[in-house]
């Protein structure tokens, strides 16, 4: 384990968003608060308890799903939980990114360390272990429904700690039993409930989730520069970014986003150059950046209070309950809330890569913005930002279909005894996608922008527009003429997936500052 990793130390319950997002960051190495101890070791004393006096209760000694009615006997118990992990390895498709995997892992050891599970501390050590040390279980990507839990991809994490399946260390695919030995571990014999806690709960669908939010984040910051540097091209009005405006109407969003703009446009030459033009009414894509992007704001706090408390949650089941010493079977493994979450994303980023889309057709539009035809001298021999727009209105068209909401779809599993799914695992997976293509209309447009500032030189804007202009010529040069354009896309997508940003657009986001 390298030593330079910054400690993480989980209060399960009251992990912060930020918290999650240097877990997926990387970098961090996770320590249990010693509070989180006690309890956990006073539900796996209720299992055992349960056990020793020959109580059926599912879970712990029955079968599972439609096979609950079936009694395990005690000498059978460990081969239960063996088979449970080896029958739901199910999963198909290519693996799970590490940083996805990592917040899997983490989010897992939080919600076991609620001390609901009755798992015993040394399992959950061993995830400890296993992450700090870099293992990282072989997690192929399809194959949940979000309900009863993330099952399949859950197993082929648990996998790992019986010694089977593969796991990848810095990038290299290794036996999960030459992966425990790296951690200094040996394969573990599970106990009663341990591997349906190990497989019940919604960590994949909700990393998955975070992993958009954390994306989403990024391209909307990007959208808000570039959509600012749109604005200081067509020299268009600063008026409906008035204060005045926003709080007349007093969504929060909206009135942050407008916020951020005046920030950013503050001391622009450009600006105060055309200060008694009397333009008013540019098209909506310029004049209701506060309003859309506002929206899509809000939108991304609400998911990300969603998915801060699913990330602290105790979703497997049954629960146990030690003031009681009651284990009760109910449904919190069910993703809806993370289900609904990630739609919610999947349409601010739907919404972001719209706008930014209509942003950069009309840069291109001579009649509208002022500027050459499609942003280049010599138009006709040369072609410009043409066909950069029409990938930027594919990929926009692309999320419109990717938007649709996951979490009205519902296919029955288990005999129907699993009769109502949310479909939260891929409703939280396409939102990579989705990301992607909106980085890279984002990208685009920043790029289109920063070419029509360049036309109106010797104007210059902000000094946190200046250097945002000064970012995009260190990835791309003016386009003087034409030239192989495929190559600055890739590394305009890569401006806008960074996660520096002026702090006026930072501190508006969920994972910086949750609420507005």
């Amino acid at each position: 384990m390298s030593t330079d990793l910054t400690l993480c130390r989980l209060h399960p319950g009251h992990v912060e968003l930020a918290t999650l997002r240097d877990i997926y960051r990387g970098g961090v190495r996770l320590e249990l608060v010693a509070s989180a101890r006690e309890a956990i070791i006073a539900a796996q004393e209720t299992v055992a308890n349960i056990v020793k006096q020959g109580n059926v209760v599912y879970g712990i000694n029955t079968g599972f799903g439609k096979l609950a009615q079936t009694r395990i006997p005690a000498e059978r118990l460990a081969e239960l939980q063996r088979n449970l992990v080896l029958s739901h390895s199910v999963g198909v498709g290519k693996d799970l990114a590490d940083n996805v995997v990592r917040l899997v892992m983490a989010t897992k050891i939080i919600s076991l360390a609620r001390g609901h599970s009755g798992i015993r501390l040394q399992v959950i050590e061993a995830l400890i272990a296993l992450f700090n040390a870099g293992v990282m279980p072989c997690i192929p990507e399809k194959g949940s429904v979000g309900a009863s839990g993330d099952l399949a991809p859950l197993a082929h994490l648990s996998l790992m700690l019986i010694g089977e399946g593969d796991v990848t260390v810095n990038g290299q695919r290794l036996a999960a039993t030459e992966g425990l030995a790296l951690a200094g571990l040996q394969p573990i014999e599970l106990g009663p409930k341990e591997g349906l806690a190990l497989l019940n709960g919604t960590q994949v669908s909700t990393s998955l989730a975070l992993k958009g939010l954390f994306e989403a984040e990024n391209v909307f910051a990007a959208a808000i520069v570039a959509g600012t540097l749109s604005l200081e091209a067509i020299k268009g009005s600063v008026k409906p970014f008035d204060d005045r405006i926003h709080q007349a109407r007093g969504q929060r969003g909206q009135i942050a986003v407008a916020q951020a703009v005046r920030s950013l446009l503050e001391g622009s030459d450009i600006v105060t150059s055309h200060q008694g033009c009397g333009r008013v009414q540019d098209p909506y894509s310029i004049r209701c950046v506060p309003q859309v992007m506002g929206a899509c704001l809000d939108n991304l706090h609400y998911a990300a209070r969603v998915l801060q408390i699913e990330a602290n949650a105790a979703s497997d089941n049954p629960l146990v309950f030690t003031d009681s010493g009651e284990v009760i079977s109910g449904g919190n493994f069910h993703a809806e809330p993370v289900a609904f979450a990630a739609d919610i994303i999947a349409l601010a980023v739907a919404e972001i890569g719209a706008i930014s889309e209509r942003r950069l057709a009309l840069l291109l539009d001579a009649g509208l913005s002022g500027l050459p035809p499609f942003l280049v001298n010599d138009g006709g021999v040369n072609s410009g930002f043409m066909i950069a727009q029409v990938t930027a209105a594919a990929l926009a068209s692309e999320n419109k279909s990717l938007a649709h909401p996951a979490s009205v779809d519902s296919l029955p599993t288990s005999a129907n005894q699993e009769d109502h799914v949310s479909m939260a695992t891929f409703a939280a997976r396409r939102l990579g996608d989705m990301c992607f293509n909106t980085a890279v209309v984002v990208g685009i447009e920043a790029m289109a922008a920063a070419q029509g500032v360049d036309f109106i030189r010797p104007l210059r804007s902000s000094a946190l527009l200046e250097q945002e202009m000064t970012r995009v010529r260190e990835k791309v040069a003016f386009l003087a003429q034409d030239r192989l354009m495929s190559g600055d896309i890739e590394n305009m997508r890569l401006w806008a997936s960074r996660e520096e940003w002026p702090q006026a657009i930072l501190a508006m986001l969920p994972s910086q500052k949750l609420g507005l």
